[in-house]
């Protein structure tokens, strides 16, 4: 009987070949994370030389969220038309050799082209690697691998934030990254030797005897696939793009609250030291705060994948969201009412709120790229993830720029602040009220086999 690769993948063990796609494209957000955080790392020995001061390089910071932005998109675009293996490769090469020119860049705005260009390549490989590893997975794997993904950069960021320090004194600045960016040419190898794409994508652009000699990697036999329609259109089309009108509502729900998830996200990591040393915190203990968030965060959007298998993506989000406004305006009122000298107690509780806010609002960041790739047919998965995370830099712009201004707006108090974050917190609702594709539950899936 035939069958699409999805189902037919769900039905059989999990394969090696699955383990090694996975394993590869978290190597290659692992290298994202590394290269994307690098200049974060070394900015005070990069500022030094450049003789800037650090608004000034501001300019050089920001570029590769601007370019990580338009390099989802475009990128995830390229993967739904030349495949994702090819275009997961080019991305990573991208990156990687644009972190190598970084180390002559001469002023700001030659290492904010750089990273501009870095960006883009950052961007398409994060769209590409989720779409490549989860259509090699079975359901049951699926959304705890596509979240496990999710935190591959910033597990990066964590190990150059280990390694580095150490680079730069041994290198300089202008070794450290180009060794980085070797290193990541050296996956770029793995990525054309050893992936494939997969047959779901392969089928839905018409390429079925490919289709099938890729499904022999995981499937035993010969099995009649057939392309998934994934709920597109009602005449049957199973190629489709993005913005086809069958993912309207997909559309605006992921792009509502993807930006709505990273405003809060971007909000509170970005500008914690600042309202935290303000109302009496040292800088070590507000970075320590913000520290603890990192954490909660990684083990959160792991453990949202888990979630969202077992009871479903509409009510793990609707719940999210609510558990994250409660927490917004919780944090937003305690952060309000401490005193110029904040207890160890106050301090514990302020620490437990950013520690609880990062960990929802990281598990709604996690769940929405499960949706994504369950909602998104193999035709267009790339692109709509793309698009979500270009979604999700306007809202990590947004809070990133206009932050610092509500607090300004506020003077001593930190109200239009987190009043702003927990509207935002409250559009995450677009997720459960508009998709209309979530991710089902364990036991309506299990009551369809």
């Amino acid at each position: 009987m035939a069958t699409t690769f999805s189902e037919a993948i769900s039905r059989a063990p999990l394969r090696r070949f699955s383990i090694v796609t996975f394993a590869i494209c978290m190597l290659v957000l692992i290298c994202d994370g590394m290269d994307a955080q690098l200049l974060g790392i070394v900015a005070p020995r990069v500022i030094e030389d450049f003789g800037v001061d650090r608004s000034t390089f501001g300019i050089a910071m920001s570029a590769a969220l601007v370019g990580f932005g338009i390099g989802a998109w475009s990128g995830g675009w390229l993967g739904d038309t030349i495949g994702r293996r090819y275009s997961l490769a080019l991305a990573s090469a991208l990156f990687a050799l644009a972190t190598i020119g970084a180390a002559w860049a001469g002023d700001v705005w030659q290492m904010a082209a750089w990273r501009l260009i870095g960006g883009i390549g950052f961007g398409g490989a994060y769209a590409n690697a989720i779409a490549l590893a989860s259509e090699w997975l079975p359901d049951r794997w699926r959304s705890v691998a596509v979240t496990t993904l999710s935190v591959g950069t910033p597990a990066g960021g964590t190990v150059v934030g280990w390694i580095a320090p150490g680079l730069v004194e041994t290198y300089g600045w202008e070794g450290t990254f180009i060794a980085l960016g070797a290193a990541t040419l050296l996956v770029v190898v793995l990525i054309l030797a050893l992936l494939r794409d997969s047959p779901s994508f392969l089928l839905a652009r018409g390429k079925p005897a490919e289709a099938r000699r890729a499904a022999a990697r995981v499937l035993e036999g010969e099995v009649d696939l057939v392309a998934e329609r994934h709920g597109a259109a009602k005449d049957g089309e199973t190629a489709i793009g993005v913005l086809h009108r069958a993912n309207a509502r997909l559309n605006l729900g992921i792009g509502i609250s993807f930006a709505a998830s990273a405003m809060c996200a971007y909000g509170i990591l970005n500008w914690s030291t600042t309202f935290l040393t303000s109302k009496g915190f040292t800088l070590a203990q507000a970075g320590g705060a913000v520290s603890i968030g990192g954490l909660t965060s990684i083990g959160a959007s792991i453990l949202a994948g888990l979630l969202v298998y077992r009871f479903g993506s509409k009510a793990v989000m609707t719940t999210i969201a609510v558990l994250l406004m409660a927490l917004m305006a919780g944090f937003g009122f305690t952060v309000e009412q401490l005193p110029a000298a904040p207890t160890e107690s106050e301090r514990l509780l302020v620490v437990v709120l950013l520690g609880a806010t990062a960990a929802v609002f990281s598990a709604g960041i996690a769940s929405m790229y499960a949706i994504m790739t369950y909602g998104y047919p193999p035709s267009c998965r790339s692109a709509g993830i793309g698009f979500g995370i270009f979604m999700s830099r306007v809202g990590a712009i947004a809070a990133s720029g206009f932050g610092g201004t509500l607090l300004e707006w506020g003077g001593d108090s930190v109200v239009p602040f987190f009043a702003v974050l927990t509207v935002s917190a409250a559009l995450v609702l677009a997720a459960p009220l508009l998709i209309d594709r979530q991710v089902p539950p364990a036991r309506m899936r299990a009551a369809v086999a």
